[in-house]
């Protein structure tokens, strides 16, 4: 096998658990809509909405622990120090279960900040008080399974990924349908299925993890998990994550609320497409999260032939992906319209903004890809700088575009991805010029 089969051969085998992994979560979506919906009350469903949302978000500006993680281990891991894997692992719990126990604390005045954001009917936020302060507790759980995953992937073990996701999801189905249906509770239930799927997934995943330090040497060392200089890197590259993700739930928060000013209907039919670009990045996610890995153990290595055989590979998957994508979307769009919504109106005004979807993947395609890279490089203040200048374009013609309404909103959020992508394409070439560059004595062994 050459080594280009070789590298697209790991990309497959690192992907293919994270794109079903990623299928489980609407699934999951799905039941909980189903289980609260067929209740006598239609505030129940909307509280679970508003919550999920919520924790959602909260959540997702998290992720940082799982990006971060994977970038440090994959280059520990790439260089063959196994006490430094080691004790990464150890850092990256001890900073999730830090911040998940000062969110139960103190994550309350977040809470009210997010329902009022979200501006739910008065007994529907009730409710979603009450959903979200039981979803609290599983906060220190959400955080150490991001750590966990990720210190397996940067170890390209993938496989944990899926096997963690599915058992979160069938967990918390079964209890959606005990709680619910057999115990009779309502959005309280919903919400305590999910504590107890995130404990459980902890449980396995403390277990999986404990096999797998049986097979790495050295030792957790207490110099560097209790002493705060030790952290230095993991807060830079943290940081530095955690402010672009904060840029990239901006633009998309911007994005919901400049439709929902435009009525009801057009919100809606935002929503249904913002479905599809959701449904690309499942494929997408799981390539990034490939080239994270392959890249970071090369980085770690300083092998550059295998870091560029690695991006190319990923690339390749990546692009057939956005693709086919693209081409379902053009052909099969309005079919796929039909069976996300049964109204006339959100059909017709998701019709007439098919086309900016139909592009979207070719143009965020890129940005998928390199995020995935630069986080395997932790070139994370790049990544950090494309959001930022991709809002300084997404406003502005977003303002000037107003009279167009939503195709002007459109053409802003397609803007945005399209300068992150180029920007991030312009860092690629520039560090593998420069920086990236290949060494004929360390590649000699490649």
């Amino acid at each position: 096998m050459s080594s280009a089969e070789f590298s697209r051969g790991r990309v497959w085998t690192l992907a293919w658990p994270i794109i079903l992994s990623n299928i489980t979560v609407p699934l999951l979506g799905l039941v909980d809509t189903a289980v609260v919906g067929h209740l006598s009350d239609s505030r129940y469903l909307a509280a679970v909405t508003l919550g999920a949302t919520l924790f959602g978000f909260l959540y997702w500006g998290f992720g940082f622990l799982r990006m971060g993680t994977t970038g440090l281990t994959s280059q520990a891991a790439g260089r063959g120090d196994d006490e430094g894997v080691r004790n990464l692992l150890g850092q990256s719990l001890l900073l999730a279960m830090g911040i998940g126990f000062t969110l139960i604390l103190a994550g309350r005045p977040l809470v009210e900040l997010g329902l009022w954001l979200l501006d739910g009917s008065e007994q529907a936020t009730v409710l979603a008080r009450e959903y979200a302060s039981i979803r609290l507790w599983s906060a220190p759980a959400v955080l150490a399974n991001y750590a966990i995953l990720g210190w397996f992937l940067g170890q390209q073990n993938s496989r944990v990924t899926l096997i963690i996701m599915v058992l979160t999801n069938a967990v918390n189905i079964l209890l959606d349908l005990w709680f619910v249906v057999g115990l009779g509770m309502t959005s309280d239930g919903v919400a305590w299925a999910t504590v107890i799927a995130d404990y459980s997934a902890l449980s396995v995943g403390l277990w999986l993890v404990s096999r797998q330090l049986q097979q790495l040497g050295g030792r957790f060392r207490r110099s560097r998990l209790l002493r705060m200089a030790a952290y230095s890197e993991l807060f830079r590259v943290n940081a530095n994550l955690f402010v672009r993700t904060l840029g990239l739930l901006f633009a998309m928060a911007f994005f919901t609320s400049r439709g929902a000013a435009q009525g009801d209907t057009v919100l809606a039919a935002n929503a249904v497409l913002l479905q599809f670009i959701m449904l690309t990045s499942y494929g997408l996610d799981g390539f990034a999260h490939a080239a994270e890995a392959l890249t970071g153990h090369a980085v770690g290595q300083q092998r550059w032939q295998a870091f560029a055989r690695a991006v190319r590979s990923a690339a390749g998957f990546s692009l057939l992906t956005a693709g086919i994508a693209a081409l379902v979307f053009a052909i099969g769009g309005q079919w796929l319209i039909a069976l996300l919504t049964g109204l006339p109106e959100v059909r017709d005004s998701a019709a007439t903004y098919l086309p900016w979807v139909v592009v979207m993947p070719l143009i965020a395609v890129w940005s998928y890809l390199l995020d995935g890279v630069f986080i395997g490089a932790t070139a994370i203040r790049e990544m950090r700088n494309s959001i930022f200048i991709g809002l300084a374009v997404y406003l502005p013609i977003w303002w000037l575009t107003q009279p167009w309404g939503n195709h002007g909103l459109w053409l802003a959020f397609t803007l945005f991805t399209a300068t992150r992508s180029g920007v991030l394409i312009a860092y690629y070439r520039h560090y593998r010029q420069h920086h990236w560059r290949d060494d004929p004595a360390a590649e000699h062994a490649d």
